[in-house]
């Protein structure tokens, strides 16, 4: 611990760590006071701690607009799916834990692998700027992808105007699929959602710590602690970097 690193984390004297709301698999439940309560924000707590400063959950309702926000002093790190255009702006640790993101199909469908689903005539409904929307827009050439502001929105779209396929995080899928008789999840994944901890580019001395923070957090045990706490099903603890 330097006094760079303390001033880059925690400027005002507070650790204000962003807070992704949506990712169900990270944030659980609220506490009696109304904070968040999960993996990301157990791993912000344990960041705080080691600083030796209090913790100030910064929540926002959507992963692309707690990307937004950084360089804007809203929050001094973020909790958030890593991805090469987040990454222009944001300087990320490697992946503390990951999620498969797959596709789901209606009965009946012709579909039954990964690589059939990119092919002219198939739309696919998708939660817009999710981690796995960003994948989507950079290797998706054929099908359509027509993006929805949730996930229930997306879930919506696909079986009202019965597109060919849905795309998500598996958790949540799995959760879809009681309700649509006869639809499949695909075997596999097209990517995994790597979340991970960001501050912003300028802050060096901070994303190295985080750096070696995370990597020290899986190593022994502290993300698996976490995992085992709060019961998110479907999310793993990601392997160490390198």
């Amino acid at each position: 611990m330097t006094p760079e690193i303390l001033a880059q984390l925690a400027p005002t004297g507070v650790l204000r760590a962003g807070i992704n709301l949506s990712n169900f698999l990270l944030v659980t439940g609220r506490s009696p006071e109304g904070e968040p309560e999960g993996v990301s924000p157990g791993m912000a707590r344990a960041i705080a701690d080691r600083l030796g400063v209090p913790v100030q959950y910064v929540t926002f309702p959507k992963p692309g607009e707690l990307a937004d926000a950084v360089g804007t002093d809203t929050w001094d790190i973020g909790l958030i799916g890593a991805e090469p255009q987040r990454a222009e702006k944001i300087a990320f640790t490697a992946a503390y834990a990951e999620i498969e993101a797959t596709y789901l199909v209606p009965a009946g469908s012709p579909i039954t692998r990964l690589d059939q689903v990119d092919q002219p005539g198939n739309r696919i409904a998708v939660t817009a700027r999710a981690a796995y929307d960003l994948w989507l827009e950079r290797n998706i050439h054929k099908a359509t992808l027509v993006r929805t502001p949730s996930l229930d929105a997306a879930l919506e779209l696909f079986t009202k105007e019965k597109f060919e396929v849905l795309a998500g995080l598996r958790p949540r899928l799995l959760t879809d699929l009681a309700s649509l008789p006869g639809a499949r999840i695909l075997d596999g994944q097209f990517t995994a959602v790597q979340q991970a901890i960001g501050t912003a580019r300028a802050n060096a001395a901070a994303a190295a710590f985080l750096r070696d923070f995370v990597e020290e957090a899986k190593a022994t045990g502290l993300v698996a602690r976490l995992i085992e706490q709060h019961k998110p099903k479907g999310l793993s603890v990601a392997p160490a970097a390198g």
